[in-house]
This record gives structure tokens, sequence and C-alpha cells, in this order.
């Protein structure tokens, strides 16, 4: 298994929206960003995402599945980015901001805290299960 976080502007598309959607889940379109891109093309069905609110509020919110295989977007003209599909698993108990991370000497090497604009980027097993623990949530 490998984990991931995935950003998202909350008011283009929220948790809340995540959990309201058809069997709770969406694919994960309008990815323009080849390391992004690349990101979701290692990505396999049941590895693991934080569910991160960008912008204003900056926090993890929840955590999602991967629910498929990378295919190309339609929504892209020029065939050249795809996306997977996201299932909701949880909402955490405690959500943690990204001070709480910045806070953290034991997450310092995290992407999130080294490279804050790539929306969707691996997490190393430590970071994940300290993160969990922060969040008073199993995943």
């Amino acid at each position: 298994m490998q984990y991931w976080l995935i950003k998202t502007e909350p008011g283009t598309w929220s948790w809340d929206d995540q959990l309201k959607a058809k069997n709770q889940t969406e694919p994960w379109d309008g990815v323009r960003n080849y390391q992004a891109a690349n990101n979701m093309k290692a990505m396999q069905i049941g590895d693991r995402a934080f569910f991160y609110h960008s912008v204003k509020e900056k926090t993890i919110v929840g955590i999602v599945e991967v629910a498929s295989d990378y295919y190309l977007d339609p929504s892209d003209p020029k065939s050249r980015f795809g996306m997977v599909e996201f299932k909701a698993v949880k909402s955490v108990k405690n959500p943690v901001t990204l001070a709480d991370i910045k806070a953290t000497p034991e997450l310092a090497e995290m992407i999130l805290v080294k490279n804050s604009r790539l929306s969707v980027q691996p997490v190393t097993k430590e970071q994940w299960q300290l993160i969990c623990k922060m969040a008073e949530t199993k995943a």
C-alpha cells in the first residue's frame, strides 16, 4: 500500500461534496501538472490518501481510497493528462492543519512542507501513521 495527499480548494470540491457524491466516489479531474499526474499514474486501487482543503483552511479533513486505475481525463482537450477516482473512507476525528504539520519535527521532510503547491503528492508510511495519530483516526 502506498499513501498520498490530494489537495483541493473547498470552494471547488470539498470534503462535504465528496461525501455527497454517488457512492462517495468521484473522479479527480483537472490536474494539469506533470509531477502530480505522474503521482496519480503510480497509484494503485486500494492506496489511501489524505483529503486536504487548501487555500484558507490548509487542513487534512478526511481519508479517501484510490478506487480506479489512471485513465485519460476527458476534460483535457489535448489528452495529455489523466485522473483516478477516489472513494471517501472516513472523516478525520481531529483535522490536522498545515501549521500542526510544520510544528512537528518528524514531518519536516514532508512534501507538503517543502513543495506546498503540488496538488497530488506521496506520503511516507511513517508520515501517514503520525498524521493519523495526530488526527485521532485509524485508517
